[in-house]
Order: structure tokens, then sequence, then C-alpha cells
């Protein structure tokens, strides 16, 4: 006969699977599941945002490739952007505007851009949130327009990172193109000034 050496070890191992037990039980059993929900495939497929994730063509929508291009489709969700040499692309998720009325369509350009950048509210905004402040400095965590911003030639109008993640995927701006703060700065090290801006 073998005698059993009670180690410390031992004992724990035996104190845990004997804890452990209940649970597998628990998971083993049908009750831990629900038995009236319909089959998965029989389920319809979420379509929200499926175009963001899909590569579209400069050739679609720009003439020429110039210093490059950037496309803000407004209903899927996501800015394109395609650089001058024709080999870099990057597909960025992004935030567009509350309403079809703060949304302008159609072709512009990129005229200047900043880093850390002040926010002012515009006239519009102050009337709709009397109790925005006159001017938020670059580089405050509260600032909406991130840590980067190019501008576009249509006035208060703007490509921008922001500090608020929440935002980014859904209608949620005043009439810019928002991007999560590490995407804002990887584009704006890309983009040049004059580069083609479509929004969609």
């Amino acid at each position: 006969m073998t005698r059993l050496k009670i180690t410390r070890r031992t004992t724990l191992m035996g104190l845990g699977a004997s804890l452990a037990a209940p649970s597998l039980l628990r998971a083993q059993s049908t009750d831990a599941f629900p038995q009236d929900e319909p089959a998965i495939r029989e389920e319809r497929p979420v379509q929200r945002n499926v175009s963001a994730f899909s590569q579209q063509n400069w050739q679609d929508h720009f003439d020429t490739l110039g210093s490059g291009c950037l496309l803000a489709d407004i209903s899927s969700r996501a800015l394109h952007y395609w650089g001058p040499d024709g080999e870099t692309y990057r597909l960025f998720p992004s935030s567009v505007p509350m309403t079809e009325d703060l949304t302008k369509r159609g072709y512009t350009k990129v005229v200047r851009k900043r880093e850390n950048p002040s926010w002012t509210p515009t006239q519009n905004m102050r009337e709709r949130d009397p109790s925005l402040p006159q001017r938020i400095e670059g580089g405050v965590p509260g600032n909406p327009l991130g840590t980067r911003a190019m501008y576009l030639d249509w006035p208060a109008y703007l490509v921008h990172g922001t500090h608020d993640t929440r935002k980014i995927g859904r209608q949620s701006s005043s009439g810019c193109i928002g991007l999560y703060n590490q995407h804002v700065e990887e584009l704006y090290e890309l983009v040049q000034i004059g580069t083609q801006v479509r929004l969609l």
C-alpha cells in the first residue's frame, strides 16, 4: 500500500477542485443557455457601417491624384486617403455631422494645418448652446478639435481629431469630420496643403 504524502500543494489542489466542481456542473447544464433563441444563421445580419471597411478607388471620385485625395463618406462614416504616390492608402472611421442641415457636400481642399489647434465655437453653435466658452486653447484635453486639424476652404469646416472617442462612428459633429487623435496624427503627416477633398 502506498502512503499518500499530504503537502500544502496537494491540499490546495484538492480544495480548488472541490470549489470548481459546482461551477463545472452548472456549466454543463442546459439551463445556463437560452433554449428559445433562433439560430444565429436565421438572424438578419447587422448592416450598420458595413461599407466603412470597403476600400474605394480614388478614380471614382477625382480626376487626378494631384497632391493627394481625401474622401469623407458621410453615409458610411469613413474617411479615405490616397497619397500622391499612387501607393499610399488609409481608411479611418470618422464622426459626421449630426443632421443633414449641418452637412455640406461637394469638393473642396485643405488650405492649412494646425497642431494642437485652438477652438472657437461658431455663432450657430453658440445659439444652440449658449453655455459654450468663447474659446478653448490648443493642447487642452477638453478641446473638441483634438490634437490636429486640417482646415478646408469652406469656412468653419475641418478634418480634426477628438478627445471624446464616443463620437467616432456617429452623427455627432456640427459639420466637421472627426477622427481618433492617433488617426488624425497619422493623417496629418501625410496630407499636404492643397490635398483635394470630397464630402460625399
